[in-house]
């Protein structure tokens, strides 16, 4: 090193020593050792500004691995559902076929906003009563149309459900006639029958008016055969519009094809 050469003096005097240690460091070496701590640590910073957005976005894919799993379980389904969907629509388009009619409800009727009225038939006053005043068995068809016949009547079996009436397709809002002259001895909503009817007629017979959307009568009052009683519906257990109709005979389910003549179509 030169005389004249600028230099820093760095004295390191250690505990308990009497003797010092001196080291002299040129200026520029200095500067240069100074120069590279500074790249260095820039270099430091700008790596880890690179691996801190990396490392956050790969402790993010084990949670987005979980979630294409999800999403891919949650497409099976929902293919499943599709296709469970597209049978019930293939064995709906079945019955209807069979059944040679269809049961679906008027879209005007469910669409409007305002009530739709069903239609009523008239007579002249000339022409022969259609129901009889005099009391006796319910023998009329409780609607003014023949409507489509869509379960009959199942007694107790081991394959199938009970099914103590006859069912009967009709839009809602249908005029629900009195099978014959009796009693209102029930009235209300069921799980089963949703709001009925129940009339109680002479020798032990009674009617039963089930899934209606209204009720026209109170408990105790007395009808005459072919009064309106109530209008269909698809409420309780239904999953069209239509009429569940009974008559039973001291606690016997008797079958209504069997015994209702008149007023049939």
């Amino acid at each position: 090193m030169s005389p004249g050469a600028r230099a820093y003096t760095i004295m390191v005097q250690r505990d308990g020593a009497l003797e010092s240690r001196t080291f002299r460091v040129r200026v520029v070496v200095a500067r240069a050792l100074g120069a590279a701590a500074g790249v260095a640590g820039l270099l430091l910073l700008v790596a880890l500004g690179f691996y801190l957005p990396l490392a956050r976005a790969a402790a993010r894919v084990p949670g987005l691995q979980r979630d294409v799993a999800r999403l891919q379980a949650e497409n099976v389904k929902i293919g499943t559902l599709s296709a469970a969907v597209d049978s019930l629509e293939q064995r709906y388009a079945q019955v209807r076929k069979m059944i040679g009619a269809d049961i679906v409800p008027d879209p005007l009727r469910h669409a409007s906003t305002l009530p739709v009225a069903p239609a009523i038939r008239a007579y002249p006053r000339s022409a022969t009563p259609r129901f009889a005043v005099a009391g006796g068995p319910p023998q009329y068809w409780p609607l003014d149309e023949t409507g489509f016949l869509t379960r009959g009547q199942v007694g107790d079996s081991a394959r199938d459900e009970a099914h103590p009436g006859i069912d009967i397709a009709v839009p809602t809002g249908s005029v629900v006639r009195a099978a014959g002259s009796g009693t209102v001895v029930q009235t209300g909503q069921d799980p089963e029958y949703g709001w009925f009817v129940l009339l109680q007629h002479a020798e032990g017979y009674q009617t039963m008016y089930g899934h209606l959307s209204r009720r026209l009568v109170a408990q105790g009052d007395s009808v005459a055969a072919g009064k309106v009683i109530g209008l269909s519906g698809s409420t309780g257990r239904s999953t069209a519009p239509h009429l569940h109709f009974e008559i039973r005979r001291q606690g016997s389910s008797l079958d209504p094809l069997t015994m209702v003549k008149e007023g049939r179509q």
